[in-house]
């Protein structure tokens, strides 16, 4: 397989890991957008979080908690944003699913989530959940 963080997981690549157990591995980002920009992986390969296990997936988020942490006591952080590109569509670049954590301080000049998009639907809120209404 091709995959650079399947390399990184696999040691075969360097990363600066911050954080690493039987399950994923965190890694400060190369190209970082903040101080303490990190990425957490599955050693599971998957491109979606649809394409991993229920466990893998269990223990990415319980990873992703344990490397915030980590980040807000070695960097003091104020706050976070963390998330995941799911699809080109949304912006993911590496085919492996990986969550981005960026460490937020106060007066960064960042924005919130809702400042990712804002396209809203021609759709008012209740025709969009009539929509599943047979879930």
């Amino acid at each position: 397989m091709d995959c650079i963080f399947c390399k990184i997981a696999k040691k075969q690549i360097r990363a600066n890991i911050i954080f690493e157990d039987k399950h994923s591995l965190a890694f400060l980002d190369n190209n970082p957008h903040t101080k303490g920009h990190t990425i957490v992986i599955p050693k599971e390969h998957g491109q979606t979080f649809f394409d991993i296990s229920d466990n893998s997936n269990k223990e990415l988020m319980l990873s992703t908690k344990k490397t915030a942490k980590l980040i807000e006591q070695k960097l003091s952080c104020d706050g976070f944003n963390i998330g995941w590109n799911h699809n080109t569509a949304a912006g993911q670049v590496v085919p492996h699913l990986h969550v981005h954590i960026m460490p937020r301080y106060n007066n960064d000049n960042g924005g919130s989530m809702h400042s990712i998009i804002n396209n809203p639907s021609n759709l008012s809120v209740n025709e969009v959940f009539k929509l599943f209404q047979s879930y």
